[in-house]
């Protein structure tokens, strides 16, 4: 199986890595040609633009930013549809609106070509370890075909429905991840100002009913203020968008959703949405005026005093 891949950002140039290490036979692409290079150098071969990918790939994969973005590279000029063969398979690994999911992949079945919408949780480390939780939409004999690849990419894989499904599942991910990186947040910095150690505050919250995967895999990005970006924050007040405009569509008010959204357009708006999510962290601090990294074993008395 050849498979191509289209777009090496911070998950896609892992992913495309693993691939590469499995030992399929990779065609890849991305706007900067650069980061093609260092997998070229790995053994892919690059193409010049996404129509060249198909015509080489009998596979091909789509790692992109947003919903424009997939909708250029796959019935653009010099788009996948352009180069694929009648009885290639598409795979959108992408976070975008399920409605522009089902819509390509209408056009895509019209074309006698396979599509499945397949977006990922899990961020940068899940991508490097693929250990990544893959959600797929479309048809279960596509889903089948591309099973093998998923293995090398993921962990957890699930075919949770028809085309669009995917996308559904992953914008139901991005509200708990959202709500919960805002819940620990909240808790750190009233636990850290009110005189307790934050890392404390984690290490007992993680073993109880409390607990879950946003401490553990973050927790330095929490008590180290490192927001260098493992899932970057613009993207993720993208997604939220998208959750917000399914919820308008079916009818499900999503009061919890509109809360993180506007503190992540908040952030947004002040220049740092290339920083980590986990940077939700700060503006809660900025409203406490207090760093929990500020913590340094003081008093309850001594923190409630400003001191």
């Amino acid at each position: 199986m050849r498979v191509g891949f289209i777009g090496l950002g911070i998950m896609g140039k892992p992913m495309a890595r693993n691939l590469i290490r499995a030992g399929y036979k990779l065609v890849v692409h991305n706007r900067t040609v650069s980061k093609a290079d260092e997998l070229v150098r790995e053994g892919a071969e690059a193409a010049e633009n996404p129509r060249r990918v198909a015509e080489k790939s009998d596979v091909v994969i789509t790692m992109l930013p947003d919903s424009p973005d997939v909708k250029k590279v796959v019935e653009g000029v010099d788009g996948i549809f352009e180069g694929a063969r009648e009885g290639s398979l598409l795979i959108d690994m992408s976070t975008i609106s399920p409605v522009v999911s089902r819509e390509l992949s209408r056009k895509a079945r019209e074309r006698n070509l396979g599509m499945l919408d397949a977006p990922v949780s899990g961020g940068e480390p899940g991508a490097e370890e693929g250990t990544l939780s893959i959600m797929v939409g479309g048809p279960v004999q596509d889903f089948d075909r591309a099973r093998p690849l998923f293995k090398v990419l993921g962990r957890t894989i699930t075919h949770v429905g028809e085309a669009g499904a995917g996308q559904v599942v992953k914008a139901c991910n991005q509200i708990v991840v959202a709500s919960v990186i805002g819940a620990v947040s909240e808790a750190l910095v009233l636990g850290a100002k009110a005189g307790v150690n934050p890392e404390l505050i984690i290490d007992t919250l993680s073993g109880g009913l409390a607990g879950n995967k946003v401490m553990e895999v973050r927790r330095s990005n929490f008590l180290e203020h490192d927001f260098k970006p493992g899932f970057k924050l613009d993207l993720h007040h993208k997604d939220l968008g998208i959750a917000l405009a399914a919820g308008r569509r079916y009818g499900v008010s999503l009061p919890l959703t509109s809360v993180a959204d506007q503190l992540q357009g908040a952030l947004v708006a002040k220049g740092r949405g290339k920083e980590d999510h986990t940077a939700m962290l700060t503006l809660i601090e900025e409203m406490a005026r207090y760093r929990i990294d500020d913590w340094a074993g003081q008093s309850r008395e001594q923190t409630m005093a400003g001191e």
